[in-house]
């Protein structure tokens, strides 16, 4: 019964443990993409004394724009702008930003966060009047697909529009979903009054957003003086602080786990010292040393965590992969912002975690075992 009870604290500890780091890879993978689908991982635009949105064109003629591709670390590259406006119904008024985007615009990037209808469509000769708003926006305003709606650009004189709806997103990010739109960026090229080839920023995708430091500094040596770089988590800083924050209290709730765990091996050890103290005894009558009984007891223990390893490793991946086929456990979109518990296949965390359970337990196991050099032979033959 103890070999069974110690079994199963090692590998529920273990399972938790592995579905947690594989959970929250998910999930931060999640959100982090729905960050990048709007804004990138970096931006490039021109130094501003005024409003970020205040934008001074870009021309595409640029040498970064160009030739972008001979930077290595840079997967994508697509020209954007935005502008302020008012969006009215009979409903009501709100505020918002419409992001032009260009035809080199990476919509399938973005398209997994349209719930209803599809991607503006763009051609070289007009602009689109097709626009894309927030779930949020269209329950305020009582918009649906296919509606069309005005949208008064805030300039001098202000300038009316009238867009269609051509699609709905939804993040469940409020830095988004309350204010941005979707729209053509010729809209806002016509509205501002600047040439075909003049653009407000331009988004820059990385092949390694953990090399998004690296990349900003080459890039801030190699480009023009009067352009600047701003990363996504300068930019949304306050969302990327809350995914550090989750982090950290994963990794709180981990070391939580592998203390009870640690202590629940080094308690059942004392147990099984308590059970067998006579033969301790008589093995030490016999000639054995401390140490040898001592590795009998942690080879013992050891075999017992092997096999809870073993049994977590079934259970905890199991759980995943059921998870990640067929999204068996739901969650409320507006509380977690996705509709099912996420799941990232990370083999060296799994690895990593199996390999710091067991060092971490086994190394525990030393610590009770040395209770074996104190068992008096003559005492513990008679012991009961």
């Amino acid at each position: 019964m103890i070999h069974k009870i110690a079994v199963a604290s090692i590998a529920i500890g273990l399972a938790i443990m592995m579905l947690s780091f594989l959970i929250l890879g998910g999930f931060v993978n999640k959100i982090e993409q729905k960050n990048f689908s709007f804004a990138g991982h970096l931006n490039v635009l021109k130094f501003s004394m005024g409003s970020y949105y205040e934008e001074q064109p870009i021309s595409l003629e640029r040498d970064f724009y160009k030739d972008y591709k001979k930077y290595d670390f840079i997967e994508h590259v697509q020209s954007i702008s935005y502008k302020f406006g008012l969006l009215k119904t009979e409903e009501g008024v709100s505020g918002a930003l419409l992001k032009g985007v260009g035809m080199d615009f990476d919509s399938l990037r973005f398209s997994e966060n349209i719930i209803k209808g599809s991607f503006i469509n763009q051609n070289d000769s007009v602009y689109s009047k097709e626009i894309l708003i927030s779930q949020k926006m269209a329950n305020s305003l009582h918009l649906k697909l296919g509606d069309e709606v005005v949208m008064y650009f805030i300039q001098k004189p202000p300038r009316p529009r009238k867009l269609l709806i051509k699609g709905i997103y939804n993040t469940g990010l409020e830095e988004f979903d309350e204010k941005i739109i979707i729209g053509d960026l010729a809209l806002i090229q016509k509205l501002n009054k600047w040439k075909d080839n003049e653009v407000g920023a331009f988004e820059v995708y990385l092949n390694d957003f953990e090399k998004i430091d690296e990349a900003e500094q080459i890039l801030l040596n190699d480009l023009d003086s009067d352009l600047n770089v701003e990363k996504i988590t300068d930019r949304f800083v306050q969302i990327f602080d809350w995914l550090t924050l989750i982090k950290r209290q994963v990794l709180i709730f981990i070391g939580l786990i592998l203390f009870i765990a640690s202590f629940n091996m080094a308690s059942i050890l004392l147990i099984l010292i308590m059970e067998r103290t006579q033969m301790i005894g008589l093995l030490k009558a016999l000639g054995a040393s401390d140490w040898q009984i001592r590795k009998l007891f942690i080879y013992n223990g050891v075999q017992i965590i092997i096999k809870g390893m073993l049994l977590g490793d079934a259970i905890g991946l199991g759980i995943a992969f059921l998870q990640y086929q067929f999204e068996i456990i739901p969650l409320d979109y507006e509380n977690y912002f996705m509709h099912y518990v996420p799941i990232q296949w990370n083999w060296p965390v799994v690895i990593g975690v199996n390999l710091l359970t067991i060092l971490i337990v086994s190394a525990v196991l030393v610590i009770p075992s040395l209770i074996i050099s104190k068992i008096q032979p003559i005492k513990s033959i008679k012991f009961d």
